[in-house]
């Protein structure tokens, strides 16, 4: 009688573009469309087999990303590129992979990470815009970007955040933010934060409080207050999520991943 050779399992990891709006976040839920469901049903049905998938960073509802990172082992005995394509090819036009490799051994999308990037887009045009509102906070022209700035210099360095969002798991709330960018390019403001990790909604109530500066609702000096203060009922409400894109994750260089082309 013959046996049944099996495939065996290997590590893949893929950096994922998405546009959050139709979807629930990225980790999977009971009901409803996420990221890791979607990749997840996927590879199911390539693989004939429940295929668990892990990502660098749990983005909220309606959150998008051009950079999230995920992981999975897979019994799949082509190359790579059979398998972007097959992927590419099954998921929803609001998912795709935008490059697939073999992780070296060890690799963990979260916890090998030592930086994480996010961008958030502020529409300064006045009135609405139906097509650009989507990726985007509209704030109409009249911000103080310079009062912004010298706000955004208190979130550098190590500090507590407690006021600025909860921990994932766990008590700890000290983050390291390694830098925090305010770009002006009419009629769009990108704020661009990079850390070794986030709380949740950490981004967007930064955000929210740099904005409150940029309206003259605070001073930049009042940042630090509400650092040192360690206590979420100080903070401003959390900017609205569909501004907000996870860009980029780091891994040490035995880890790298080849940036995808734009």
């Amino acid at each position: 009688m013959s046996q049944e050779v099996l495939t065996p399992e290997r590590l893949f990891r893929a950096v994922v573009e998405y546009d959050g709006t139709a979807l629930l976040g990225f980790q999977i839920q009971s009901q409803g469309r996420t990221v890791q469901g979607e990749i997840e049903n996927v590879l199911r049905k390539l693989m004939q087999r429940p295929v668990r998938v892990t990502g660098a960073g749990r983005t909220d509802a309606g959150v998008h990303a051009s950079g999230q990172v995920v992981a999975f082992r897979a019994p799949w005995k082509h190359a790579a590129e059979d398998l972007f394509r097959a992927v590419n090819a099954l998921l929803p036009d609001d998912i795709a992979f935008r490059s697939l490799d073999l992780a070296p051994d060890g690799f963990h999308p979260r916890f090998s990470a030592v930086k994480r990037c996010y961008r958030y887009q502020i529409g300064l045009w006045p009135g609405h815009s139906p097509l650009r509102s989507r990726y985007a906070w509209e704030l109409g022209p009249d911000l103080d970007i310079d009062a912004m700035r010298r706000a955004a210099v208190h979130f550098v360095g190590v500090h507590d955040f407690a006021t600025f969002g909860q921990p994932p798991q766990g008590e700890v709330t000290i983050r390291e933010v390694f830098s925090v960018e305010l770009t002006h390019e009419p009629p769009w403001l990108y704020l661009d934060i990079c850390a070794n990790a986030f709380l949740r909604r950490m981004v967007r109530t930064i955000v929210a409080a740099l904005a409150q500066v940029g309206q003259g609702y605070r001073s930049p000096d009042a940042i630090p207050v509400l650092i040192q203060a360690r206590d979420r009922s100080l903070s401003p409400p959390p900017a609205p999520a569909k501004g907000l894109i996870l860009t980029q994750v780091f891994y040490p260089p035995d880890e790298a991943i080849r940036r995808p082309s734009p």
